[in-house]
């Protein structure tokens, strides 16, 4: 003894019954279209108008390398190089420690000098990585 499944028998006796193809109607059936959603976020068409990197806080400096990202003005290790947050504390090109330990993501920082700093040290050190790094993060700001 076979069993046949209730919902399968059926939907093929309605594809194989002439009569109900006839009484179909599919022209009562309308589509509606709506309006595209808003974008979440999105770069403003002035290229030349950036943020200023001279105080900006790190949370607005993520969020605006994430769009550049996104949109592909910066490659994927500058994108992680900017993400990463700030050390407590970091060297000058003179030698002197600077504490970076009150800096939130509220709070205004001057990161364009901060990478230029940096770059100017991994120069000295040698690091070519660390360097190409730091001088696409420095052209980015720049630009």
């Amino acid at each position: 003894m076979e069993i046949f499944s209730v919902r399968s028998s059926q939907s093929l006796l309605f594809k194989n019954n002439p009569n109900n193809a006839k009484t179909s109607k599919t022209s009562d059936i309308e589509i509606e279209t709506r309006a595209p959603a808003p974008a979440s976020f999105q770069i403003d068409d002035n290229s030349d108008q950036g943020p200023d990197f001279t105080a900006v806080s790190p949370g607005e400096l993520r969020n605006y390398a994430r769009q550049s990202f996104d949109s592909g003005l910066i490659d994927q290790n500058t994108y992680a190089a900017i993400s990463e947050p700030l050390p407590m504390h970091a060297i000058d090109p003179l030698g002197n420690v600077i504490d970076l330990s009150s800096v939130t993501d509220g709070t205004s920082f001057n990161f364009l000098d901060y990478y230029k700093s940096q770059l100017q040290i991994a120069t000295s050190i040698g690091d070519p990585d660390e360097v190409q790094t730091l001088k696409s993060i420095v052209d980015f700001l720049d630009s």
